[in-house]
């Protein structure tokens, strides 16, 4: 499967190097689309792929499915127009936050029968919420989010602070590079307004650690990830970089665990 990336960052050389370097089986990126040609000819040249400016043209390209690595912002401005094209792994699930934007790609996904794929990011279970919800009879999910401190306030703080509590809508409106793990929750289950966030700073961790609760019809429970951060850059999570290549893994076969 050829794929089209869109984006540079720290997600998009993790998938370069893992892809192209290291060649998993059947997946390669042959494609992608920045704002700056010559600022990342370095990676055109490393790892094979070509560079475009040029939306239309990098949709042209020999690839069948685009991964979304860039910004809420690139989410927006870009993949309406990509998913009349093309199936599309999105990573910036923040911006599906604005109902109009998702009911919007929810509407171009049917009309062209393109297919909108979330990565489960820095957090698990999904397919077990996902289950219970089923039958909508899914009751309660909650989620604590703790986090090291510095990375969310300046205040020089000894112990554990609780910094938001609220609905996963008013958690991705204020911190909205923090909080892409309640976006995806609440649409696994309860929607925006109903699934409940709690965010800690807390001096002691030098992990993410996210915990979320869930309960109904079927039954309770709760499960707690901790997550390592991306060795290449430490702003980003391990297990949601590797989250997007196992979607991507997902989508090359034809054997379908937990779906």
């Amino acid at each position: 499967m050829n794929i089209g990336l869109i984006g540079a960052g720290a997600i998009a050389n993790f998938l370069l190097q893992e892809l192209n370097e290291r060649e998993q089986k059947g997946l390669c990126i042959q494609s992608m689309y920045v704002r700056d040609q010559q600022k990342y000819a370095v990676l055109a040249e490393r790892f094979g792929v070509t560079l475009y400016t040029d939306l239309a043209a990098f949709l042209s390209s020999n690839i069948d499915v685009v991964v979304e690595a860039a910004t809420i912002e690139a989410v927006q401005e870009l993949v309406p127009a990509v998913l009349k094209r093309k199936p599309v792994v999105l990573i910036s699930i923040g911006a599906l936050a604005d109902e109009q934007l998702l009911q919007e790609l929810n509407t171009l996904s049917l009309e062209h029968h393109h297919a909108i794929y979330l990565p489960s990011g820095a957090i698990g279970g999904l397919d077990l919420l996902q289950n219970a919800a089923a039958l909508g009879t899914v009751t309660l999910v909650h989620l604590t989010t703790r986090k090291p401190a510095s990375s969310l306030i300046d205040e020089v703080i000894d112990e554990e602070k609780v910094i938001f509590e609220g609905t996963a809508r008013e958690a991705i409106q204020k911190f909205p590079k923090n909080m892409n793990v309640s976006i995806v929750l609440a649409l696994a289950s309860l929607g925006f307004d109903k699934t409940k966030v709690r965010l800690v700073a807390d001096p002691q961790v030098t992990q993410n650690i996210h915990q979320v609760e869930i309960a109904g019809d079927f039954g309770e429970a709760t499960f707690t990830i901790k997550n390592n951060p991306l060795p290449q850059n430490p702003k980003t999570s391990y297990l949601a970089a590797m989250s997007i290549l196992g979607t991507l893994k997902r989508i090359n076969t034809q054997l379908i665990i937990g779906g």
